[in-house]
């Protein structure tokens, strides 16, 4: 999590979205850099509005605004499902190495996944306890050169992101049948990349 404290800006780090290339690029500007431990530095909406928001508000009265970055359902899963299948993982129970990606997305798909494909929900960390969106401006991964135009114009200075990281290169075909059970089961995954860039 990136705070600009004269921009008024809050950028949250929704895991696997690129945040930690933003965050080598935009360190050395931002106010305060949240990046360890890591359920503090990718602190969804909801908790940055319950802990740091009335923190904000106490030391200045400053009304931040948050932005976000969401990507596509499946190339997210595959970009956790490549980052768990690395070598240093394996053994582990995160390992992703010797399961295929349908495997993994079908395990993703169950109320209780299977440690290796817990990877969380892009949907639940920018929307608020009631359910709605509440980051102020959220953007596709895909699309990143909007994103980065509104933080270059937002921050005034031009951004070169460092490839930093990054996902093995790996294999990850969905099977049709898995892509609409997962379609079907995490619909709000979908629905939330579709109000990006709205």
């Amino acid at each position: 999590m990136l705070v600009f404290w004269k921009e008024k800006l809050v950028l949250l780090a929704v895991p696997k979205t690129g945040t930690t290339a933003l965050e080598g690029a935009l360190a050395p500007k931002a106010s305060m850099v949240l990046r360890d431990p890591p359920h503090l530095k990718h602190s969804p909406v909801y908790r940055y509005q319950r802990f740091l928001e009335p923190f904000f508000d106490k030391a200045g009265g400053q009304v931040m605004e948050t932005v976000a970055v969401v990507r596509h359902p499946v190339d997210w899963l595959s970009s956790w499902y490549r980052y768990r299948s690395r070598d240093a993982l394996h053994g582990h129970e995160n390992s992703t190495k010797d399961i295929s990606f349908d495997t993994f997305v079908d395990e993703y798909c169950k109320g209780k996944p299977a440690p290796f494909a817990q990877v969380g929900s892009q949907a639940q960390f920018i929307r608020g306890p009631k359910g709605d969106l509440s980051v102020d401006h959220l953007f596709r991964y895909e699309d990143m050169p909007a994103l980065l135009g509104f933080l270059e114009g937002r921050l005034g200075c031009d951004i070169t992101l460092p490839r930093l990281n990054v996902s093995p290169v790996g294999e990850a075909t969905l099977s049709e049948k898995t892509r609409d059970k997962l379609e079907r089961k995490r619909a709000a995954e979908f629905e939330i990349w579709d109000q990006a860039g709205e």
